[in-house]
């Protein structure tokens, strides 16, 4: 049984597009690429947000006693390498793409306009969001709900490393946690649930936008989940 999405926001941690290391693996890259064409085919329309922790974090340059304000538009440009990274390999593979960012850089993309967006995906380009949300202390969790609401999307999913879904604590230090299939935001609030950023759950519920959580192992399930397959947990207004 698949639910059939026309417009999806595809969140990717910044560590994946590293493979656990500092910079970008473009194995790893040319993977993750080879999956968004294939949903972009589809006829989904996409778009990504990507994190920056393969460069910088902001919030761990601060406790080095850098100042959070530069750290965080420090992580803001390693975001933009990411985006680039996997615009190269899409249009390798002759997909369309456009990276908007929140911090204009003209020479390298557009900026950051909704509509634009909208319109980009309407004619089948994938839409990849740079720069997260071009302001400091904003998480890329809270930025991609915030892009999927203003580019109109019909759910946002969260794309794992070496976790499968959303659990009542954290499987990789308590082996008992147990996995949720579905969950409303209420309760994953109340919870206090650390899979994504509390922001980010909020703006989800305000809004009844669907969220989905899912790991990106075994191979293929990105594919898979975009396209509808029931993946992962699926967090819920009710």
């Amino acid at each position: 049984m698949t639910q059939q999405y026309q417009r999806v926001l595809l969140k990717l941690s910044g560590e994946v597009f590293g493979g656990g290391k500092v910079g970008v693996d473009p194995d790893v890259v040319q993977k993750i690429a080879s999956d968004v064409a294939e949903v972009a085919r589809s006829g989904v329309q996409i778009a990504v947000v990507t994190g920056g922790g393969n460069f910088f974090r902001g919030a761990e340059l601060q406790q080095r006693g850098m100042d959070r304000v530069r750290a965080d538009y420090m992580g803001m440009l390693g975001i933009v390498m990411n985006c680039l990274a996997l615009q190269d390999f899409l249009e390798k593979m002759g997909v369309e793409t456009r990276v908007q960012t929140a911090i204009t850089m003209g020479q390298v993309a557009e900026p950051y306009v909704p509509r634009r967006a909208i319109r980009h995906m309407e004619k089948g380009r994938v839409v990849i969001f740079g720069a997260g949300m071009g302001m400091p202390f904003f998480s890329t969790d809270t930025v991609a709900v915030q892009r999927a609401l203003e580019s109109r999307c019909d759910a946002v999913f969260f794309a794992k490393s070496g976790v499968d879904g959303v659990y009542d604590a954290d499987p990789r230090k308590d082996p008992s946690a147990t996995k949720f299939d579905t969950i409303t935001y209420a309760e994953a609030i109340q919870r206090n649930l650390e899979v994504v950023d509390q922001t980010a759950f909020t703006l989800c519920a305000e809004n009844k936008l669907p969220m989905v959580v899912f790991g990106m192992e075994p191979e293929g399930n990105i594919p898979r989940v975009l396209k509808g397959e029931k993946i992962g947990t699926l967090v819920s207004a009710e």
